[in-house]
């Protein structure tokens, strides 16, 4: 049986499906986005209930000079929990060691990217890449598993078409804690809808191997009331939401408020701003946070003028003073 751990808290898979409780709602990891800075931010708005930091490069985390650089993509605060380390990579042993690496870290699980389409991750024999190679895939796990906390795995329908009664079945024969499937194939990347309609397949498969594992389906969620009747439709045991959370810190408030004004939008924008400045700067570019302006600064009169002069910014100072700027023209 799979090691659930934290998760068998949050969802009681082996009983029928109209007995179990509310679905999981949670955040996807995405690079260069669910940092540190942007998951306080979440969380003090609308905490999903289970946060994953970007992926991590399991090779980078085993080599002395390169952990510590890569350090500050695992950092969290005490009030994210429960939260997920996801890591990748191609090499059992090297997997091994970083993911006791994310249980010393206090981590409350571990996720392994099987999913990543990016060409020099698959290079590496991770990501998609790992759709490939099977064989490799267990050994992956098994090693992940030897740190001890729940693994998990998040990946796609299948390489170059669908291989849900192939590589689906695969992974859920290692009893993951959860699978997470991001419902396209790696060739479709995101230029087609996400095939919901298969998932009832996956938890069916999932059933008849008589297995635990916690299935959570992701592709072009929305909102929660449209997760909420994802997964109702098909039976999956949680939700993924990814691009949703963009300018939206409130995605998965508890008690979903009226859409936020422009002016919260802005202020949550400056706030996420100077934490940024605070805690990342000396470790990332600004650029990587003018990414979220896009998001932040759209849907009103002036957006794209707005948006013009906060990409000329340097600092949160200027970006402070150009939004207050604006709100005080709007009165």
């Amino acid at each position: 049986m799979s090691y659930l751990g934290f998760w068998g808290k949050l969802n009681r898979p082996a009983l029928p499906r109209q007995s179990r409780g509310r679905p999981a709602f949670v955040l996807a990891p995405m690079a260069d986005v669910t940092d540190c800075v942007f998951r306080q931010i979440i969380a003090k708005y609308g905490k999903p209930d289970v946060l994953w930091t970007e992926f991590v490069s399991a090779d980078g985390l085993s080599h002395p000079e390169a952990r510590e650089k890569l350090l500050i993509d695992l950092k969290y605060d005490k009030n994210e929990h429960p939260i997920v380390a996801q890591i990748f990579g191609g090499k059992p042993e090297n997997i091994k060691q970083a993911a006791i690496l994310c249980r010393e870290l206090g981590f409350d699980g571990v996720d392994i990217n099987m999913g990543c389409p990016d060409k020099s991750i698959e290079k590496q024999g991770a990501g998609a890449g790992m759709i490939k190679n099977p064989e490799l895939a267990k050994e992956i796990i098994r090693a992940a598993k030897e740190c001890g906390l729940p693994v998990s795995v998040k990946t796609r329908i299948g390489y170059n078409r669908d291989e849900i009664d192939t590589w689906v079945r695969t992974l859920l024969e290692e009893d993951l804690a959860v699978l997470t499937v991001h419902l396209r194939t790696r060739k479709e990347m995101s230029s087609v809808p996400a095939h919901w309609d298969l998932m009832n397949r996956i938890v069916e498969m999932r059933d008849d191997m008589g297995k635990e594992t916690l299935i959570f389906g992701n592709g072009d969620v929305i909102d929660l009331e449209d997760a909420s009747i994802k997964a109702h439709d098909t039976g999956c045991d949680g939700v993924m939401l990814g691009r949703a959370i963009f300018g939206n810190p409130w995605l998965f408030a508890a008690t979903p408020k009226s859409a936020p004004s422009t002016k919260e939008k802005l202020l949550v924008m400056i706030e996420h701003t100077k934490l940024f400045e605070k805690v990342l700067l000396k470790h990332k570019n600004f650029a990587i946070m003018k990414k979220h302006y896009k998001a932040y600064v759209n849907g009103f009169d002036g957006a794209k003028e707005l948006r013009v002069k906060l990409m000329e910014a340097n600092n949160a100072d200027e970006i402070e003073k150009i939004t207050k700027e604006f709100l005080n023209s709007q009165k």
